[in-house]
C-alpha cells in the first residue's frame, strides 16, 4: 500500500471527477500515488490535470469505464442510482464511498481546519491555504474552486495542517473530526435536503460537535443564525468557541475595514493588541473572510502577526469576482454568487470599488428548488445593478418544478424598480449585453452554472 493512503483509495474510481469537490479529492489521492481512475460528462482542464498527475479519465458515463480491480467507487450526492458505472459497480460488488467519506479518510491523522458556512466556505479556505503556503507550512487542501495563484483546487502537502471545505448542502460535514472549525455563517439554502431552519441548526450543531476534545469553533459574532447557533455550541463539552466580526462582544474584534479600490485595510483587535493586515480582493464580506481566517490559524498556533501578513499573498479564487478582461473600456468580472445574500454581497463590494462605474449584471438562476423558495429575493439583490440581464434557470442536478421559471425572478426585481432583461436564448447574451455596455462600465456574469462561459464571448463581442 503506499503512503498516506488508505487500504479502500488505493484504486479509487470517481463518478463524475470533474466536479469541484471530486477532482480535489482525486488530485490528492493521485499525489498520494494512488492508482486514480474516473469519468466525466465533458471534457474540461480539469480532466487535463488530473491526466497529467497520472489518472485515467473517460469521458461520458459508461459500465466499461469502471475496472474490475477498483478498491472503490467515490460518488457525490449529485450522482443518480441509475448511473451505469454505479450498477457496474454493485454487479462486482465494489464498495461505493461518498465523496465526504472519501475526504475524511485523506484528513486522518493530520490537524484539520474544516470550513463550513451558507456562503464564503472556499474564499476562507482559500484564504488559508494561500497563508499557509506562503508561511511554509506545506498544508494539505480541498478547496471547492481553483487559487488564482496556485491555479489548482487541492494539494496534498508535506506538513501536518490539512484545510478542507466543509459542505453543508448534503450534511456531509458530519463526516470530518477537525481540530479547528469555521463556521461563517448560517442560513436556510439548498431547500431540497433541509425544509426549516430547525434542520440547517440541528446539521450545524452536529458538526461543531464533532470538532476533536479541546478543539476550536471560530463562529461569526454579527450573523443571526451563527449567533444562534454559538449559544447552542457553547454548550458543547470540551469545545473552545472563538467569536469573530465586528460585535462589540467578538473575540476577535473588527475595528475597522477601510476599502482601498480592489483591496481593503483590516484593523482587528485581537488579545488586547491592534493588529492591521491588508485583503487584496475588494469587499466587507471577504474582509470578513479573512479575519475567521487569522482566527482559526491563531487557534492552531500559529503567531497571528505572521499570519495576517501572508493572509495578504491572496489574490483571489477563480469565479469569486474574477477579472475575465477588459475590452472597449469594458471590464468584464466573474461572480459564482447564486444565493441572494452572496448576490448582495458581490454587488456591494462591486459598487464600494468601482462607484462611479454603471454595473451590468447577467444572472443565470441555480436550481429550481432555491429559485422557488428565494426568487424573490434574488430579483430584489438585482436591484442593485443599473440593468441585468436574466437567463433561464440552470438545473444542474434537479428536474423542473412546474411553475417555477426565471420570471419569479425577473417580476421581483421590477417591483423592485430594477431595470431587468429575460433573455431564452443563452447565446445571443453576449451581443445584447455588448450592445448595452459603453465604456467604463462593468460587466458581471453571476450565477453557480455555466454563465461563467460568457465572460470571454462577451469581450470578444466587445472587441469586434
Amino acid at each position: 500500500m503506499a503512503p498516506g493512503i488508505p487500504a479502500a483509495m488505493e484504486r479509487p474510481h470517481f463518478i463524475g471527477i470533474g466536479g469541484a469537490g471530486m477532482s480535489g479529492i482525486a488530485k490528492i489521492l493521485a499525489q498520494r500515488g494512488a492508482k486514480v481512475a474516473g469519468s466525466d460528462a465533458k471534457e474540461s482542464g480539469t480532466a487535463e490535470a488530473l491526466r497529467a498527475l497520472g489518472a485515467t479519465v473517460h469521458i461520458g458515463h459508461a459500465a466499461g469505464h469502471l475496472a474490475d480491480d477498483a478498491s472503490c467507487v467515490v460518488v457525490s450526492s449529485a450522482i443518480r442510482a441509475d448511473n451505469p458505472e454505479l450498477l457496474r459497480a454493485a454487479e462486482l460488488s465494489v464498495p461505493v464511498v461518498h465523496r465526504s467519506d472519501a475526504l475524511a479518510s485523506l484528513m486522518g491523522g493530520l490537524r484539520a481546519i474544516a470550513v463550513a458556512g451558507t456562503h464564503g466556505k472556499t474564499t476562507t479556505t482559500s484564504m488559508l491555504a494561500v497563508a499557509l503556503t506562503e508561511l511554509n507550512l506545506d498544508p494539505s487542501y480541498a478547496i471547492g474552486g481553483d487559487l488564482a495563484g496556485p491555479g489548482t483546487n487541492a494539494a496534498h502537502g508535506e506538513g501536518t495542517v490539512f484545510v478542507a471545505e466543509a459542505d453543508e448542502s448534503d450534511r456531509s460535514f458530519q463526516k470530518y473530526d477537525p481540530e479547528v472549525a469555521i463556521v461563517l455563517n448560517v442560513e436556510l439554502d439548498h431547500h431540497a435536503n433541509y425544509a426549516s431552519m430547525d434542520e440547517i441548526y440541528e446539521s450545524f450543531e452536529v458538526f461543531a460537535g464533532k470538532i476533536v476534545p479541546g478543539g476550536t469553533l471560530v463562529i461569526a459574532a454579527d450573523q443571526e443564525g451563527a449567533v444562534e447557533l454559538t449559544e447552542r455550541a457553547r454548550a458543547l463539552p470540551s469545545l473552545n468557541v472563538v467569536t469573530y466580526g465586528e460585535s462589540e462582544t467578538a473575540d476577535v474584534r473588527v475595528h475597522r475595514i477601510t476599502p482601498r479600490g480592489l483591496t481593503s485595510e483590516v484593523t482587528v483587535i485581537l488579545n488586547g493588541k491592534y493588529l492591521t493586515f491588508t485583503v487584496s480582493v475588494p469587499g466587507r464580506h471577504y474582509a470578513l473572510n479573512a479575519v475567521a481566517a487569522l482566527a482559526a490559524g491563531v487557534a492552531l498556533g500559529i503567531p497571528a502577526h505572521n499570519l495576517a501578513s501572508a493572509l495578504g499573498k491572496y489574490t483571489g479564487v477563480k469565479r469569486r469576482l474574477q477579472l475575465k478582461g477588459e475590452a472597449a473600456g469594458v471590464q468584464v468580472i466573474d461572480s459564482y454568487a447564486h444565493h441572494p445574500t452572496e448576490m448582495t454581497a458581490d454587488l456591494e463590494a462591486m459598487r464600494g470599488a468601482a462607484s462611479d462605474a454603471r454595473l451590468l449584471v447577467v444572472f443565470q438562476p441555480h436550481l429550481f428548488s432555491r429559485t422557488q423558495e428565494l426568487g424573490t429575493e434574488m430579483g430584489q439583490a438585482l436591484a442593485l445593478a443599473d440593468a441585468s440581464v436574466v437567463l433561464d434557470i440552470y438545473p444542474a442536478r434537479e428536474d423542473p418544478i412546474p411553475g417555477i421559471t426565471s420570471a419569479l425572478i425577473i417580476d421581483a426585481a421590477r417591483s423592485a424598480g430594477a431595470d431587468v432583461t429575460a433573455v431564452h436564448d443563452k447565446a445571443a447574451v453576449p451581443g445584447a449585453v455588448a450592445g448595452m455596455a459603453k465604456p467604463g462600465d462593468l460587466v458581471l456574469t453571476m450565477g453557480a452554472g455555466d454563465v461563467t462561459e460568457l465572460g470571454p464571448q462577451i469581450l470578444d463581442h466587445l472587441s469586434s
